[in-house]
């Protein structure tokens, strides 16, 4: 019974599952752009450019995730702009990752020897090709680990996006709980495929890391 009780409820969950990725790939992408491009502002040499992009990371980290998501989706059509629920969940969870992104970012930007940068200004390299050429590469390698464990973390928090109706995976399980009332097979069969989502990529991103880690000990 049990059994047949989960194999019914798996291609609803599974459809659901395959919304979780959309939105935890899309959103992923999106908080790296912003993340990148606030990095770059915390660490340019001009004061007011830092100011400003250390005061946007501060601003989104001092909001909580759900309140962004209901701003975007239920605030922002009352000036105009209309988002779809998938719409809105991706760039909810997007900009509010980008503030943790832009920290991975600057940590890695900063922690690339200057040694490598001055060598670089020594051969007649300019700034932005500097960043492109030099710290940017070393840059990502360094900040590796926590970028990668931001996806897996976002991936978790993608059952966020369900409080403004897409229907992911945590929404999916809600609504079949709610007309069957079967709760411990739906949601312990929702904690299993989470984990069967989220442990490969815990385990390739360990990969990597043990990858890059023997690249920079070469």
């Amino acid at each position: 019974m049990l059994l047949q009780n989960v194999l019914d409820f798996l291609p609803i969950l599974l459809k659901g599952a395959l919304v979780t990725v959309e939105v935890t790939i899309y959103s992923f992408l999106l908080s790296s752009v912003i993340g990148l491009l606030l990095a770059l502002m915390k660490v340019s040499r001009l004061k007011p450019v830092a100011l400003a992009g250390a005061t946007i990371v501060n601003i989104i980290r001092g909001l909580p995730i759900i309140v962004q998501l209901f701003y975007i989706y239920f605030v922002l059509p009352d000036i105009g702009i209309q988002l779809s629920a998938f719409q809105a969940g991706v760039v909810g969870l997007g900009i509010a990752y980008s503030a943790y992104q832009a920290e991975n970012f600057r940590a890695g930007i900063e922690a690339v020897d200057m040694g490598q940068i001055e060598a670089a200004q020594s051969i007649g390299m300019r700034g932005p090709l500097i960043m492109r050429r030099v710290v940017l590469p070393q840059a990502f390698r360094i900040a590796l680990p926590p970028y990668g464990n931001t996806l897996v973390m976002m991936l978790k928090d993608s059952s966020l996006v369900s409080t403004i109706t897409v229907l992911e995976m945590t929404r999916a399980g809600q609504m079949i709980a709610s007309s069957t009332f079967q709760n411990m097979t739906v949601y312990t069969t929702v904690a299993v495929l989470y984990l069967l989502l989220s442990l490969p990529l815990v385990f390739l991103i360990r990969r990597l890391e043990i990858r890059n880690s023997k690249g920079r000990a070469r």
